[in-house]
C-alpha cells in the first residue's frame, strides 16, 4: 500500500511546489526558485532595473526597463518569445485576450495579443502610467499632459473618456473596486475617477491636526493594502500612515526604526513587513494589522530590495542585494530557514 502512496505524495509536491521567479538586476536574467531551491536561471531578458514580472497562466511575461517584452514558458522555465515593442517600458496589464504595455518611449500605448503580435498601438503624445484594467475598460494615466484616457477593449480600445487636468504629472495608480486612484509627482494628494460613471475628484490628506500629508513618490507597490486600509510609507519620516481607502482620510501613523520603502501584507492578513532606505537598509520591521504596531525589528541581509510572502503566508521570501541571496524566513518565529544565493537579486514574483 505504501508503495502506491509515495508516488502520490510526490505527484502532489511537485505539482503544488511553490515557484519563485527573482530579478537579477544585474545580469538581465531571472532566477528560478521552486521547492526553495535555485533550479535554473532564464537568461537574456533586457535591462531588468524595476523589471516587473505577472503570470497568466502556463505562462508569464516580463517588461524590462529598456523596453524589451518577454513571454516565458512557466512548466519549463524557458524564453519562448521575446519583442521590442518600444524603448523604454514602464508597466503592463492584462485585459480580456490581450496585454496592455504603457511606455515613457515611444510615447504610446501598445496593445499585444498573448502570442505578442501587435494589434494596436495608442499615440498619447505623453510618457504613460499607472495602466489598469476594469472589466473592458482599459485606464491609464499620461504624466506630460496631466490627464486620465479610458479606452473600451470592446470597441477596438477606442478612447471612450478622457479626463483633463487631472493633476500636476501623474505617477502611478491602483485599482480599489471600482475607482481609479492615482498619484501625483508635482502635487498633493490623489485623483480618484469612478469607473462606473466617469465622475473625477481630488482628495487630500491630513492628520487629525489638519496638517497636509506628504508620502513617497508615489510607486502604489510600495503601499501595503489590507481590506480599506492602505499602510502608506512617509516621506522622509521613520514612520508609517494608515489611511481609510474608502474616505481617504489618515487614521493613525506608525513609527518605524528608519525610513520605510516597501510595506508588504501577508496574504493571511495579520501582519505586514516593511523594509528601510539608507542606513536601516538591513532591516524589517513587522506590524500586527490588528494593533498597527511594530511588534518585531531584526536584520534581514545587506540591503534588503523586497519581500514576498508565501502564498500559504508562513514564509517570507526576502532579496538581499548586497549578500547576493534570496532569505527564507518563518513568519513565525522569524528565524532564517534557508539563504539561496542568487546574484544581484531584487524583485520576487510567485509564479505557482
Amino acid at each position: 500500500m505504501l508503495y502506491m502512496i509515495l508516488p502520490v505524495l510526490l505527484f502532489f509536491q511537485i505539482t503544488f511546489a511553490q515557484k519563485l521567479y527573482v530579478v537579477e538586476r544585474e545580469r538581465g536574467s531571472l532566477a528560478v526558485i521552486e521547492d526553495d531551491r535555485l533550479i535554473k536561471e532564464i537568461k537574456d531578458l533586457g535591462n531588468l532595473n524595476h523589471a516587473i514580472v505577472k503570470t497568466d497562466g502556463d505562462f508569464s511575461y516580463c517588461i524590462s526597463r529598456n523596453g524589451y517584452f518577454s513571454k516565458i514558458d512557466n512548466i519549463k522555465d524557458t524564453l519562448i518569445k521575446k519583442v521590442k515593442p518600444g524603448n523604454s517600458g514602464i508597466g503592463f496589464t492584462f485585459i480580456k485576450n490581450y496585454i496592455a504595455i504603457a511606455h515613457y518611449d515611444p510615447k504610446k500605448v501598445s496593445i499585444l495579443t498573448k502570442d505578442l503580435d501587435i494589434k494596436k498601438v495608442i499615440t498619447t503624445g505623453s510618457r504613460n502610467v499607472g495602466i489598469k484594467p476594469y472589466g473592458n475598460l482599459l485606464v491609464f494615466s499620461l504624466m506630460d499632459k496631466d490627464e486620465i484616457w479610458v479606452l473600451d477593449a470592446d470597441k477596438d480600445f477606442s478612447v471612450v473618456h478622457k479626463v483633463k487636468d487631472a493633476g500636476k504629472m501623474p505617477f502611478d495608480a491602483l485599482i480599489d473596486k471600482n475607482r481609479y486612484i492615482v498619484g501625483f509627482f508635482k502635487e498633493k494628494g490623489v485623483g480618484i475617477l469612478d469607473l462606473d460613471n466617469f465622475v473625477y475628484k481630488k482628495a487630500v490628506f491630513h492628520t487629525e491636526n489638519k496638517e497636509q500629508i506628504v508620502f513617497k513618490i508615489p510607486h502604489f507597490g510600495m503601499w501595503g493594502v489590507v481590506n480599506d486600509l492602505a499602510l502608506i510609507p512617509a516621506v522622509g519620516e521613520k514612520r508609517s500612515y494608515v489611511v481609510d481607502i474608502k474616505s481617504m482620510k489618515v487614521i493613525k501613523h506608525i513609527d518605524l526604526p528608519g525610513l520605510p520603502v516597501f510595506i508588504s501584507v501577508s496574504p493571511l492578513k495579520n501582519i505586514a513587513v516593511v523594509n528601510f532606505s539608507g542606513d536601516k537598509d538591513h532591516l524589517l520591521s513587522v506590524i500586527d494589522l490588528k494593533t498597527l504596531k511594530v511588534i518585531k525589528t531584526f536584520p534581514a541581509g545587506k540591503r534588503v530590495m523586497h519581500m514576498r510572502f508565501s502564498k500559504d503566508g508562513k514564509k517570507l521570501y526576502v532579496s538581499s542585494y548586497f549578500d547576493n541571496s534570496l532569505k527564507i524566513f518563518d513568519t513565525k518565529s522569524w528565524k532564517l530557514l534557508k539563504e539561496i544565493t542568487v546574484p544581484t537579486p531584487s524583485g520576487i514574483f510567485i509564479v505557482r
